[in-house]
């Protein structure tokens, strides 16, 4: 779980985006900095981090694809094309009913964990292809399957800290599933919201004090000032205790190095997933000396959580535009008197 959370430090952003122009087949589609595709004659070219691939007409669109990161499942949701997953691993984490459904039906497999996949399985299901981040440890696992003649892809989006960025990898599987033009459009839709909530929020008349996330032992994982977090804080029109620090990852700090930052700090948002603030106080004590957790206002991830599943990481990769009207629903609630909030919920 504390692994599932720490990717809510890459959860959040968007700095001035601007449509891109549109580019004939041949060129490049960037994705982001770490990502391009490439269509040509049917054929697809991919840049992935550090990972290249070249997929003939023959072998697009995937007709049978393996999930290895329930985040992936939004994509693919979005799209419409759950009954194209033959496996995914971790199905407790897994929040689409539609895909738990087709688990119960044993249309969709259960191939294991992040601990261990089951290979044999994987192996004998002969997907198109295997969608996962890259973990090094698993690089045997990998290079197994490739050898059994596994397409494996490696994709970097928990790593990518513009909202749209996250968003925009629906236009790769839209190209591997034979649905780009769904995708393309989704895209638009997601972009489109986004940037008018980005506008209407300028019309608020304050800009309140935010911080970000929570304690795990003794140590604070505060969002750098160029994560996700901080860019969803920033495009809501309001001011993040880090909002000068450039960094892209989380920075680890005692309870006292935060404390002496959260004077005049109004809200509190992605504070885990607890149930209450009495639940939290008995984690951590030290929560109850903030004058945010007394006099303000704070907001947890939990909104759309079942079990160990929660669609924040799932729909929320796509839906960029919710998270920021969330957003701004907590920080102006002026502005959305009619909205209810969608993967946020506030403490009490």
């Amino acid at each position: 779980m504390k692994q599932r959370i720490l990717l809510l430090f890459t959860v959040f952003s968007l700095i001035a985006c601007k449509r891109e122009p549109k580019i004939s087949s041949s060129d490049w589609t960037s994705i982001s900095s770490r990502t391009q595709f490439k269509e040509h004659d049917g054929a697809l070219e991919l840049k992935s981090g550090n990972f290249t691939y070249n997929f003939n007409k023959n072998q697009t669109p995937f007709k049978k694809i393996i999930l290895l990161n329930a985040s992936m499942a939004g994509y693919i949701s979005a799209l419409g094309a759950e009954n194209l997953i033959i496996g995914v691993s971790s199905p407790e984490y897994i929040y689409s009913e539609k895909i738990l459904n087709l688990l119960k039906e044993g249309k969709i497999q259960n191939v294991g964990s992040e601990q261990k996949y089951d290979v044999e399985k994987i192996i004998s299901m002969k997907p198109d292809a295997i969608f996962t981040n890259h973990i090094a440890s698993f690089d045997n696992t990998y290079e197994l399957l490739k050898s059994n003649g596994i397409q494996v892809i490696f994709l970097d989006e928990y790593m990518e800290q513009q909202p749209l960025e996250k968003t925009a990898y629906i236009k790769l599987f839209g190209e591997f599933l034979g649905k780009e033009k769904e995708a393309e459009a989704k895209y638009q839709e997601v972009e489109k919201n986004y940037n008018e909530l980005k506008q209407m929020a300028l019309k608020a008349k304050e800009k309140p004090v935010v911080l970000a996330n929570e304690m795990y032992g003794n140590v604070w994982y505060l969002p750098g000032g160029n994560t996700s977090v901080a860019h969803y804080i920033a495009d809501a029109n309001a001011s993040y205790i880090l909002k000068d620090n450039k960094d892209e990852k989380a920075l680890t700090m005692s309870f006292e190095e935060v404390y002496a930052k959260t004077d005049g700090v109004q809200y509190w948002v992605n504070a885990g997933s607890h149930a209450s603030k009495k639940e939290m106080l008995k984690m951590n004590a030290f929560y109850g000396k903030l004058d945010v957790f007394n006099k303000g206002k704070v907001y947890t991830i939990a909104g759309k959580e079942k079990q160990k599943a929660n669609d924040f990481f799932e729909s929320g990769v796509v839906r960029a535009d919710l998270i920021l009207k969330d957003c701004i629903k907590i920080f102006h609630p002026e502005l959305l008197p009619d909205y209810q909030l969608t993967y946020m919920k506030e403490l009490h």
